[in-house]
């Protein structure tokens, strides 16, 4: 039976989802982006708004007791794909190190954000 949550370390859901779901050892998060899950605040630049959002994201997966070496995937949303890719990459390929999750980056009509991620986690044995 799935197991779907809400965590009070995350900023509240904009809608009716959860914010992961896990289901056996498989893990899913729902996007998630740069807001401060206690001010709700949202940082300037490119870089800034990554780090946010992959702290986000680690809250997230701790929720369940993961970590970013646990992700096995990972969806990229960029609000100015071309012009924000490199910065993004940046810090990306300094948070999520050693194994490197597969990943797919795409352009997106953000709401008053830069960068969105959701990724996908395997609990190990």
């Amino acid at each position: 039976m799935p197991e779907y949550i809400i965590s009070e370390d995350l900023p509240e859901p904009a809608g009716p989802y959860s914010h992961v779901v896990r289901a056996g050892s498989m893990v899913w998060t729902a996007g998630f982006g740069p807001a401060d899950p206690a001010t709700g605040e949202i940082p300037d630049g490119i870089e800034a708004q990554t780090e946010a959002t992959i702290d986000n994201v680690e809250r997230a997966l701790r929720a369940v007791s993961l970590g970013l070496g646990d992700v096995v995937k990972v969806t990229a949303h960029l609000q100015h794909l071309h012009e924000h890719f490199a910065p993004f990459n940046e810090v990306y390929a300094r948070r999520f190190t050693g194994s490197r999750p597969v990943r797919t980056t795409v352009g997106s009509d953000l709401m008053n954000i830069l960068v969105e991620l959701d990724v996908v986690a395997a609990a190990p044995k």
